[in-house]
């Protein structure tokens, strides 16, 4: 149809956008994560509400995400976790069963639930992908990992690594400042301090298989993490959508064998699973993992920290999450 006589005439994409429907987002913004910056967030909220109905709220404690996006799913076509992996995975856990779908905007230190979706690193980025998004909004379902009564998205760790989540939360300004160069000092720090001598012992039943070891990483998603743009790997055979969990043993703490392992890690899951102080699976609905010794083992989601255990059983559930990426 030809505009009214005189009515510039419009581009149809212009005229497609404006007629667009606005769906409703809620923002919740981590103001403690690494990048986020009250200006930063005025921002983002600003250039979202260019494509969406924009309400945004500030967590004020652990759990508050989760408490939120919980309420959010009832009254929004969209909730955007703005902070860490550790804000996603409340956001996540406060959606898990809804039919709200979740989308993530990078402002921690490592982000690694961003990267495994192909959300860009930089939040300019991030945002106008997000923009771009919203006229298709075609999210799509992702499984997701539980123990103790917390799903996770990406990875789970008992021992070393929980070990070092945990020492590193302790320092949130070093953390903030320094990032994975951080991660990298305390994971030395801790290697040598309580796990050369006398560490930890623990079993996993995975896959139908034993493994006795000083740590172990369990996995929903293709990479453990990254270290800045490059992806860590660990387990093979998983992706976020596989419906089963993967995972890894290391044997034994020992100097000899790590940058052997380091390397391994850099090179792909099947290099690591080849060296002879690993045991790895993949394929697994259910892994449980128990302390062998009787002390109690530290244990991580996302990279928070969710205190000790001597017992931790990790299931998967398919297509808990929806996504919008």
């Amino acid at each position: 149809m030809s505009a009214s006589r005189g009515e510039p005439a419009q581009p149809s994409s212009l005229a497609a956008i404006r007629r667009a429907v606005r769906r409703r987002a809620l923002v919740i913004v981590n103001p403690h994560a690494t990048t986020v910056s009250q200006r930063l967030r005025n921002l983002v909220v600003s250039a979202l509400a260019g494509r969406y109905e924009v309400d945004s709220v500030a967590t004020r404690a652990p759990g508050h995400a989760t408490e939120l996006a919980a309420a959010g799913a009832g009254s929004h076509d969209l909730v955007i976790a703005f902070g860490g992996d550790g804000t996603v995975n409340e956001v996540a856990n406060g959606l898990a069963g809804s039919p709200t779908p979740l989308a993530a905007l990078p402002g921690g230190s490592a982000n690694v639930f961003c990267k495994l979706l192909g959300i860009p690193s930089e939040i300019v980025d991030a945002t106008e992908r997000l923009l771009a998004l919203a006229d298709g909004f075609e999210p799509r379902s992702i499984d997701l990992g539980r123990v103790a009564g917390r799903h996770f998205t990406f990875s789970a760790g008992v021992g070393l690594d929980a070990d070092v989540v945990r020492r590193v939360d302790a320092h949130p300004r070093l953390k903030r400042r320094f990032g994975p160069s951080f991660f990298s000092a305390v994971a030395l720090a801790t290697f040598v301090r309580d796990y050369l001598v006398h560490p930890p012992r623990l079993a996993v039943a995975a896959s139908g298989e034993l493994f006795a070891g000083v740590t172990a990483v369990v996995q929903n998603g293709p990479h453990y993490t990254y270290f800045n743009e490059r992806p860590i790997d660990l387990a093979g055979g998983v992706r976020l959508d596989g419906a089963t969990l993967g995972g890894v043993v290391l044997r034994r703490a020992s100097p000899l064998d790590a940058p052997a392992l380091l390397l391994a890690a850099l090179r792909g899951p099947e290099r690591v699973a080849a060296h002879p102080q690993v045991g790895a699976w993949s394929g697994a609905e259910r892994i449980l993992v128990r302390s062998a010794d009787g002390r109690e083992l530290p244990l991580q989601v996302d990279g928070d920290y969710l205190g000790c255990v001597r017992e931790a059983e990790f299931t998967v559930v398919p297509a808990a999450l929806r996504v919008l990426a």
